[in-house]
């Protein structure tokens, strides 16, 4: 059975995202495109422009252009956005990387996209010089400055033509980030120009985002939510975007009270500052209309509770890097739809539920793996037509490995992951049930489940845990207060206490982690 958006199709432009973004200002020119949120620092439409096109020139006189990838290694700056649509309109291909990144991740990544120049910034250096060079790549510019290295500054400086360059939106490759997407080692997603326009646009009709909004972009835009929802939904209507370079709370908190920023883009672990941490209520963040959440699931207790204490409207969407990313989210019109969904089907994607035992389709109400096929969905993984061919069909369907549940409204919550669930004598336990059930103990501030294995081999849930400060819980008191609320098979069987749980720059809880540590235990 396939499942439809409510909304009808969108029209997907025949253009690059240079052109979409950029091609006609209207009266954003004199308006502000980006704020540094530490330092005040902004540029407006007509600068930002300006500085792409002198970005491509500059890359296009270092012999940059189509065919030819670049690296971005480097926190959020306004100058991120320079750099990253200057490689596009150069008509070459920007590989966006992890800022956590170490030297030898640096290097896999650079070499696996077969870079030719890398940015980065003063402070990467450390990791992203030796990365470079591992990786053969010796053309690396600084976005601020440092002895040996020329800068950012220099390159904008100069008075080269601005480059010529005839794109294919639907075949040549825009991006190229790296996922590890249903499993695996982290590889190479290739976006077309047309897959990025096409999510921006199907965006659209569900995200109200308007060009008087002030957008906080504290997600990492190496990361395709920061990417694209962020920033480059953000440029595309006209709205402010203010940058953040870490997660800081007090800083994220005094940004939002200074900046007056009315949506806020997260992922769950800062939703559980929100509602936790005391410092919270010393500043004023009456400026925020909405929250988003995305890149893992949200409880819908812990978004009531965000929603409570700041008085603003939460929401979320679902969606997966290899889908530019967005392919599920809440209407901003929709106030009448739970947390507990993602909401509903972007529009020109179809969706299908199918049970991973059989293969076969299951409809309205049953649980199956959500497989998704669209404009937005990837052009396949680099070099690699063997995971390219296991997660995206011959029929063009992209196979999520979340496992969701479609409503007769239309409404999709995403249960668990395909991989990821527990199997206890024949029975499925779904660790996000789990854990949503441990982050409403008022003890807890976070928590991990993973399926280990017991002394008779049988695989059984175990819970990580991370305790409130001055919080007085131990191993049974944990495992009493799942068991008083979920059916007997799905109890929780091992606990340990921990200090964080692992999780990535987007908010996913890092399982491989977790047991890493069990087996070395």
């Amino acid at each position: 059975m396939v499942f439809r958006s409510p909304y009808p199709d969108v029209v997907v432009p025949d253009v690059s995202l240079h052109e979409l973004l950029f091609a006609d200002l209207g009266d954003r020119s004199d308006r502000v495109a980006l704020v540094d949120g530490g330092t005040g620092a902004s540029l407006t439409y007509s600068q930002l422009a300006g500085a792409v096109d002198r970005m491509a020139a500059a890359l296009a006189a270092r012999g940059i252009g189509k065919g030819d990838v670049v690296g971005i290694l480097s926190p959020n700056t306004p100058y991120y956005a320079v750099v990253f649509h200057g490689v596009l309109r150069a008509g070459a291909t920007a590989t966006t990387i992890n800022a956590l990144y170490t030297a030898d991740e640096v290097a896999h990544q650079l070499a696996d996209a077969g870079a030719k120049m890398l940015f980065t910034v003063s402070a990467l250096l450390p990791n992203a010089a030796p990365g470079a060079a591992r990786a053969g790549v010796s053309d690396v510019v600084l976005l601020d400055g440092a002895e040996g290295y020329p800068s950012l500054g220099e390159l904008l400086a100069g008075d080269h033509p601005v480059p010529v360059v005839e794109i294919d939106p639907a075949e040549d490759v825009a991006v190229l980030p790296y996922s590890s997407g249903t499993t695996g080692r982290a590889k190479g997603v290739m976006l077309t120009h047309r897959n990025l326009v096409a999510n921006i646009v199907q965006c659209g009709p569900i995200l109200e985002v308007r060009d008087a909004s002030r957008i906080l972009a504290v997600l990492p835009f190496f990361h395709i939510y920061g990417m694209q929802v962020a920033m480059n939904n953000g440029l595309h209507v006209g709205a402010t975007v203010v940058t953040m370079p870490r997660f800081d709370l007090p800083e994220f908190l005094r940004v939002i009270q200074e900046h007056r920023t009315n949506l806020v883009y997260i992922a769950p672990p800062v939703a559980l500052a929100l509602a936790k941490h005391p410092v919270v209520d010393q500043y004023d963040l009456s400026g925020i209309d909405t929250i988003f959440s995305g890149a893992a699931p949200l409880d819908v207790d812990l978004a009531a509770a965000v929603s409570k204490r700041l008085g603003c409207r939460v929401s979320q969407g679902y969606g997966m890097t290899e889908m530019s990313p967005v392919s599920h989210a809440i209407p901003d019109n929709r106030d009448d739809i739970s947390v507990g969904t993602v909401g509903v089907i972007l529009p020109s994607m179809e969706c299908r539920l199918v049970d991973p035992a059989t293969g076969e389709d299951v409809g309205v109400g049953e649980r199956g793996e959500l497989w998704c096929r669209g404009p937005n969905v990837m052009k396949g993984y680099l070099n690699n037509p063997e995971a390219t061919a296991a997660t995206l069909d011959a029929d063009g369907w992209l196979h999520t490995g979340d496992v969701a549940v479609i409503d007769e409204g239309g409404l999709v919550t995403i249960v668990d992951r395909v991989k990821e669930l527990i199997k206890y004598k024949g029975y499925q336990v779904p660790p996000a049930e789990l854990e949503a059930v441990l982050l409403t103990h008022p003890g807890i501030a976070d928590a991990a489940v993973v399926g280990v294995r017991d002394a008779e081999g049988e695989e059984v849930p175990k819970a990580f845990v991370v305790l409130q400060p001055g919080a007085s819980l131990d191993g049974a008191g944990v495992m009493a207060f799942v068991a008083s609320q979920v059916a007997p098979h799905k109890k929780v069987r091992v606990v340990e206490f921990i200090e964080a749980i692992p999780k990535s720059s987007a908010g996913k809880i890092l399982r491989k982690d977790l047991r890493a540590r069990e087996t070395a235990s």
